[in-house]
């Protein structure tokens, strides 16, 4: 795995003024759309404070992040949006290895699932959920083919940035847990169930759904042990532990329909692995879907200028990867 953290002196912590305007993407030849919310540059503390309730070993130490200004999906992808991928619009290689090895910028696209993957949640306005890591970064990549802008999943340290929008607390509304209702669906007022995506607050920066509803997919390779590598002294700038060809583990962050309110919070991290998928007969298991996880999802990134080490960034999972 590649971890590739650049560091500068930081003598604050601090959110720059905005340089770009939200806007919003509607998809070629359809009537779905979605929105963009500029998220500005700066610095922030990354982690979890001692004596945190809920807090975990991955969570500290805390360091000093600086990231570059972006944009931000305002909600989780929905199945509006991945179906028109999933179901072939347009046509495209479904073989990921031929694909990949006759065209690298190939687009390739999920083969049918042995069972309806939105386990009986609903599909419009709801959330996408139960695609591998694979698929997500797939899917950004066919969005970017589509609309000509370069999309991916947001590094572990943008997410972060962006659910705090500026807070330095257990929640981006305060330390309040009781709160939690207001912002997210949870397992205390979820009914079991995920729900549209925009139905509760958004955060200080307009994002829905960053608490709850699906957890969502980040752009890295999990390590539980990743923070302890941050310089104590200095900013990191950009840190993306780069995902290599295993299946597992990968970062998700949020917290779910089924999860509580310690696993919502801003610095909770959670790694998947091989029992979100152990109810898929197939064999090879697929590497589009994950059988066990009906509580995953993902929302979207773009770079106002992106960082080198993530320009043109593919998934390298392969059919048979581990």
């Amino acid at each position: 795995m590649a971890w590739i953290p650049w560091s500068v002196q930081a003598d604050d912590v601090e959110v720059t003024s905005f340089e770009h305007d939200a806007y919003t993407e509607r998809l070629p030849d359809s009537e779905v759309e979605f929105e963009m919310l500029a998220i500005p540059g700066g610095t922030f503390i990354a982690g979890s404070r001692d004596g945190d309730s809920g807090q975990a070993e991955d969570e500290i130490p805390r360091h000093v992040v600086e990231i570059r200004s972006f944009w931000m999906g305002k909600t989780e992808v929905t199945w509006d949006e991945f179906d028109l991928f999933h179901e072939g619009h347009p046509a495209s290689d479904r073989e990921n290895e031929a694909a990949l090895e006759a065209k690298a910028d190939a687009i390739t696209r999920p083969t049918g699932p042995y069972m309806d993957m939105s386990f009986g949640h609903g599909r419009h306005c709801m959330p996408a959920l139960a695609m591998s890591h694979h698929a997500a970064m797939e899917y950004c990549h066919w969005l970017s083919v589509v609309t000509g802008k370069h999309y991916r999943l947001p590094t572990e340290a943008e997410w972060e940035y962006a659910c705090r929008a500026g807070s330095k607390t257990a929640y981006s509304f305060g330390e309040d847990a009781g709160m939690l209702g207001e912002y997210a669906w949870f397992e205390d007022n979820s009914d079991d169930q995920t729900h549209m995506v925009g139905q509760k607050r958004p955060n200080a920066w307009g994002l829905h759904d960053m608490y709850g509803n699906v957890v969502e997919w980040c752009l890295d390779q999990y390590e539980p042990d990743a923070y302890q590598r941050f310089p104590v002294d200095v900013t990191t700038v950009g840190p993306v532990c780069l995902p290599s060809s295993d299946r597992y583990p990968h970062v998700v962050r949020g917290g779910s329909w089924v999860d509580s309110p310690a696993k919502c919070r801003s610095a909770a991290r959670r790694g998947s692995d091989k029992s979100w998928n152990q109810s898929d007969p197939e064999l090879p298991q697929s590497i589009w879907w994950v059988a066990d996880a009906d509580f995953v999802g993902f929302r979207v990134v773009r770079a106002v200028e992106e960082q080198e080490n993530l320009k043109g960034l593919r998934s390298k999972i392969r059919k048979y990867a581990k």
